[in-house]
């Protein structure tokens, strides 16, 4: 019998304490548009879109921040992380510190989890517009020669 215990196990949900595990649940989100919302409490502070530019472990002058223009996350900056497999197949990751959250989804194309944006054509409103044709050089030749 062995007296090393089992790694942990998941499928599809999990709370995640770990530092390795941290990252590499998280790593995928890397160079990824995601969807975040931070909690106090149950009461929503911040909520935006955003860049992850970096997802970083053991580099404690490195902060976690998100802004719209660009997020890093610093494993070291949570105490544990709930993932749970939305029904779209994509996770959501709660990463926790106390009584803060921060709630991350994977929001391809840059929408947020949940936002349905049929794709469209684009539309150009061409009524106020009149077509013009230029004449280059050579239609310019052409007319004089079938003048002369």
């Amino acid at each position: 019998m062995s007296s090393v215990p089992a790694a942990k196990f998941f499928v599809n949900r999990g709370i995640v304490s770990g530092r390795i595990d941290l990252l590499n649940l998280l790593r995928p989100l890397e160079k990824q548009t995601v969807a975040y919302r931070y909690y106090r409490g149950h009461e929503l502070v911040s909520h935006g879109l955003g860049w992850v530019e970096r997802i970083v472990a053991n580099e404690p002058e490195t902060s976690t921040f998100f802004t719209p223009l660009s997020i890093c996350l610093n494993v070291d900056s949570f105490e544990h992380l709930e993932f749970e497999t939305r029904p779209d197949q994509l996770l959501t990751y709660r990463l926790v510190q106390g009584d803060e959250a921060v709630v991350i989804d994977f929001a391809p194309g840059g929408s947020p989890a949940g936002d349905a944006i049929e794709p469209r054509q684009l539309e150009f409103d061409t009524s106020g517009y009149v077509q013009m044709e230029l004449l280059g050089p050579e239609d310019n030749e052409d007319e004089q020669g079938a003048a002369s």
